[in-house]
């Protein structure tokens, strides 16, 4: 993820200026990197470092999602549509 990309999805999900670690901002840039990783993995079958990481990854947003659900639902309802997730 270059740079820019990452500061337009930071952008896009930020709830206020300074905003750069929340929640919801940390959702949509794992989603981001795993998405871009599985484009990575469709073409490198046998790449099973990657795919650790992606593992890893993707628990980690179902940490976070579980996290806001159980702290702000409309937050995490927001989000979840917005990025297009199935939870």
């Amino acid at each position: 993820m270059a740079k820019a990309e990452k500061k337009a999805v930071i952008a896009k999900h930020q709830s206020h200026k300074k905003d750069t670690g929340s929640a919801p901002v940390q959702i949509a840039i794992l989603t981001d990197k795993i998405t871009s990783l599985t484009e990575h993995l469709k073409s490198h079958k046998k790449d099973k470092h990657s795919r650790r990481g992606l593992i890893g990854m993707v628990g980690r947003r179902s940490k976070l999602l579980r996290y806001l659900k159980m702290n702000d639902q409309k937050s995490h309802k927001s989000i979840v549509e917005a990025l297009g997730l199935r939870k």
